[in-house]
């Protein structure tokens, strides 16, 4: 077979990272990707802006007036948009270090969400939801020649901060009567925020001259120590209920905590012809240890959702897979492309949106000199149907009340696009 270029296998890579995370399971946004790690040159500097457009609504919205102490307004919609466009950037550096190490050192927003409904009949499961998240990572791999290529051990750590709001109907405004809204709205606020590490290690293996190169990266959990408020001074005190009769009309300082998930992927690529490259990845995310975030008034231990919790983000998540596949071309010493399909297991169970999502991907590249690389990828995605119903037990084996019943409601199959654009400068 005949020698594959190195360009042709920096495109092949990049394909799949616009299509992956354009709509991924759980809290997933840009997730993690080193791939920068593997160019071929000296130094590169690569920056990426991803643009995600999901189109996600829901209607037939029910709400459970248990919960609020009353069913909400009958002009309240049954029907929302349950997603906000976002952006997700990246930025990172490599370098040679001697002859047999290569490091990186990068900025991403690995997890998010934006879920912004507003008032519809499923305000007392959510009005408004944002979740931010920023990584700081440095890794590096030692390379061995081994064989016709080149063996590489991988390492590396990340620290992230994590920090987020959910609004939400507490109270029905039915329930407050003439109350609402000129003295209680009856929303409440949580806020909150944390930080935590996490470490990686791999494997890699590449022979350039067939633009060979398979890699499996694990990615730890990382634990995070949150701590914040709950602002229920738009609800007011009512005697006769367990909770408010505490904490209505006030500001509630907040503990919890919660793991964001491990993660082990692997990508393989190869040449197949001359200038012709097939990719592909499976990676697994463990969101099933994810279920309920308890949030407990500062000085209540333990922190246990439907025993001390004022508040929980639930969440009820299963395991992530995604797997992507795809053909890249070099057309001539400028012009590369590269097209690819993936798709990602929904992690929703009980309630939420996240179902399978199929997306296809495509990228183009122009290499203008030797030092320069501009990159502009775009995705067109199906998010299939499903529905959200009654929750799970707050604690897995209790006789505990469930959580997440506030609402149910139904969603049909949606579309969801992407735009991204790269600058990697390179010498």
């Amino acid at each position: 077979m005949a020698t594959i270029s190195m360009r042709t296998l920096a495109f092949g890579v990049c394909a799949c990272a616009i299509a992956a995370p354009a709509f991924a399971g759980g809290l997933e946004r840009g997730g993690y990707n080193i791939d920068l790690l593997f160019d071929p040159s000296d130094y590169a500097l690569e920056g990426t802006a991803t643009f995600v457009m999901p189109q996600r609504g829901v209607h037939g919205a029910v709400d459970n007036p248990e919960k609020s102490g009353g069913s909400l307004p009958g002009s309240w919609s049954t029907k929302a948009d349950d997603s906000e466009n976002y952006w997700s950037p990246r930025i990172g550096a490599k370098a040679v270090i001697g002859d047999f190490a290569d490091c990186m050192a990068d900025y991403s927003e690995p997890w998010g969400a934006h879920l912004k409904p507003g008032e519809w009949q499923g305000s007392s499961y959510n009005i408004e939801t944002e979740v931010k998240s920023q990584n700081y990572a440095a890794t590096c791999r030692v390379k061995f020649d081994v064989g016709k290529g080149t063996f590489s051990v991988i390492g590396g750590a990340f620290y992230q901060e994590i920090s987020g709001f959910k609004d939400r109907q507490v109270i029905s405004p039915v329930a407050l009567g003439p109350a609402y809204p000129s003295l209680f709205s009856g929303v409440g606020t949580l806020d909150m925020e944390g930080d935590g590490w996490g470490w990686r290690a791999g494997l890699a293996y590449e022979i350039p001259e067939i633009a060979f190169r398979a890699s499996l990266v694990y990615n730890s959990a990382v634990d995070f120590d949150l701590s914040g408020t709950v602002d229920l001074t738009s609800v007011p005190a009512i005697p006769t209920h367990p909770v408010l009769s505490i904490f209505g009309g006030r500001v509630v300082p907040v503990y919890g905590s919660v793991s964001m998930p491990d993660s082990v992927e692997l990508k393989v690529q190869s040449g197949i012809a001359p200038d012709w490259l097939a990719f592909g990845s499976v990676k697994w995310t463990d969101w099933s240890q994810v279920q309920t975030v308890p949030f407990c008034p500062v000085g209540m231990s333990p922190c246990v959702a439907g025993v001390s919790a004022l508040n929980t983000l639930d969440l009820f998540y299963r395991d992530g897979w995604t797997v992507s596949g795809g053909i890249g071309h070099k057309f001539n010493d400028q012009w590369s492309g590269a097209v690819s399909l993936t798709w990602d297991r929904g992690t929703s169970t009980v309630i939420g949106t996240q179902t399978d999502s199929w997306v296809l991907g495509s990228q183009v590249i122009y290499s203008p000199n030797r030092n320069l690389e501009l990159k502009l990828s775009g995705a067109l995605g199906l998010l299939t149907s499903g529905s959200s119903g009654a929750g799970a037990p707050c604690n897995a084996g209790s006789a505990l009340p469930v959580c997440g019943d506030e609402a149910t409601y139904r969603f049909g199959n949606d579309l969801v696009a992407a735009i991204s654009t790269s600058v990697k400068v390179k010498f």
